[in-house]
């Protein structure tokens, strides 16, 4: 073996080794705002396990704010920031076959302390998946 060669970690979920996709559909947004949901300080999460007739491998993400966060600038700063807490945190408690949108609050998402925000998505995803009331 390489020294440049990838190696699967063992500790880590399965899911941790599937890519994030990113929803860019509005009808996939749609089915997750009908779906779970968690609110917390930073931001809102939805989330819904995907039907029989999609596929049901790898994780899903969406990310949308709107104009009540702020100016364009307010905005971006916000989903820069949701999707950096869903990069380095959906891999390891994300579930496969799940579908994820972080909705940013306003005043809240694009200030909130990074690591608060962290915590968050870890609170959101034990609610959504029936790890704590």
């Amino acid at each position: 073996m390489t020294k440049h060669a990838k190696t699967a970690a063992p500790d880590r979920p399965e899911a941790a080794s599937l890519p994030l996709t990113v929803l860019s559909k509005r009808a996939d947004f749609l089915r997750a705002a009908r779906a779970r949901r968690a609110p917390c300080e930073g931001f809102l999460l939805q989330a819904r396990q995907r039907g029989e007739d999609e596929p049901k491998t790898g994780i899903r993400v969406g990310f949308t704010c709107s104009k009540k966060v702020g100016n364009a600038v307010a905005r971006n700063r916000a989903k820069r920031r949701l999707r950096e807490i869903a990069r380095m945190i959906l891999p390891e408690l994300g579930q496969d076959g799940w579908d994820y949108v972080l909705i940013g609050r306003a005043e809240k998402t694009a200030w909130r302390d990074f690591a608060a925000l962290q915590n968050d998505l870890r609170y959101a995803l034990a609610k959504v998946h029936g790890g704590c009331k």
